[in-house]
């Protein structure tokens, strides 16, 4: 039976600091090599329904998120994001409201200086 390799490079972003690990995807005769195969193989996660990859979107490939069954080719860089710390929906609709409050804080003061 034969064996082909195919070098990746693992990207850890989930810790305080970026790792980046070369490693060798190891596929049996006829096997595709494929995002999940890839980190079974690293001993990340045993399966897609592993606790440590509880969310959507916790990897992908290049900065695109990618599947579990997406295909990996040799050469190419599987990164595992760490949780958003901060909500960006929340983050734009907080910036939305001070520039509204700014633009009616403007509007009382040109009133205010009118009326001197």
């Amino acid at each position: 039976m034969a064996v082909n390799m195919i070098q990746i490079l693992i990207c850890d972003a989930r810790a305080a600091e970026l790792v980046l690990t070369p490693f060798n995807l190891r596929l049996k005769a006829e096997e595709v090599a494929t995002v999940g195969l890839a980190i079974t193989q690293a001993g990340i996660a045993k399966g897609p329904d592993d606790p440590i990859l509880f969310r959507k979107g916790c990897f992908g490939v290049f900065g695109k998120r990618k599947d579990w069954d997406s295909p990996i080719y040799a050469g190419d860089r599987l990164e595992l994001y760490s949780p958003l710390l901060i909500d960006p929906k929340t983050v734009r609709r907080k910036k939305a409201n001070q520039s509204q409050d700014a633009k009616f804080q403007a509007a009382a003061a040109k009133r205010k200086a009118r009326r001197l």
